[in-house]
């Protein structure tokens, strides 16, 4: 089935030195981005992450440091990523919980003011997961009734991805709307403030911790109440998005107050 889009949607997947979303960066990317009449372009980058790229990490995506010795930070092809991404929808596989949160971390560390509040993400994997509770893999074969070859590498992935999303509206003609608003908020677990899912909205639309001894209260008011938390949140292990985010409420706070 061909994506009613209203926008380009762009399909991208990440290869990593690991799965912390503050601290490990990007080694490759790939992604898709498919316009409203149908065309497609892609682009693979290599990317240099300026760390050593540990064994466990390469043993899933076969990089290694010497692949990517000679190619260019995230630094040096920022602008040129986020070019790309300018006015599209984003999706991808697993891509609400890591791929967006990690490359938004990418593109705060290389200075790129990148606002993507107002874009729709897409995760297949939770369409997926919904429907039929599976890995990438499976659902490639599932859906797609082909064997994903060279899995774990970022343009395999990424494809993939595309072609399942196509194959679930074929295949759901009945639950899933082909409508990238309706996909997106259906591929939603909750409705995220920041990229990282440390802050969502409840159900009154009121930003709430989603961890930890205050998960469930609205942030703000744990602001004034315990401002020491504030702190403990700026110097602990927190993407730099979510402290971005908690920054923000508690300067509205401020505000308000005067």
């Amino acid at each position: 089935m061909k994506l009613n889009l209203r926008n380009p949607l762009v399909f991208f997947d990440l290869e990593t030195t690991g799965t912390n979303i503050s601290s490990d960066r990007i080694v490759e990317i790939c992604y898709l981005k498919v316009y409203p009449n149908g065309n497609e372009e892609a682009k693979t980058l290599r990317i240099n992450p300026g760390m050593h790229i540990p064994e466990a990490s390469t043993a899933i995506h076969g990089i290694h440091d010497e692949d990517v010795a000679d190619c260019p930070t995230f630094k040096e092809v920022a602008k040129d990523i986020a070019k790309d991404l300018e006015g599209a929808d984003i999706a991808g596989f697993n891509s609400n919980r890591f791929d967006v949160p990690v490359l938004v971390e990418e593109f705060l560390r290389a200075g790129i003011d990148i606002d993507l509040t107002r874009r729709k993400f897409i995760d297949v994997q939770v369409i997926f997961h919904k429907m039929e509770q599976r890995t990438l893999s499976a659902a490639y074969k599932f859906y797609c009734g082909k064997n994903l070859e060279d899995a774990h590498t970022a343009e395999a992935d990424t494809r993939a991805t595309y072609e399942v999303l196509k194959a679930q509206l074929d295949r759901y003609p009945d639950v899933l709307t082909n409508d990238v608003g309706f996909l997106s908020e259906y591929s939603s677990f909750s409705r995220n403030v920041d990229f990282a899912g440390r802050i969502v909205y409840d159900e009154q639309n009121v930003e709430v911790f989603n961890f930890g001894k205050y998960k469930g209260q609205p942030v703000a008011e744990i602001l004034r109440r315990d401002p020491g938390y504030y702190g403990w949140m700026l110097n602990g292990d927190f993407t730099l998005n979510t402290k971005n985010v908690l920054t923000k409420i508690r300067l509205r706070g401020s505000t308000l107050m005067k």
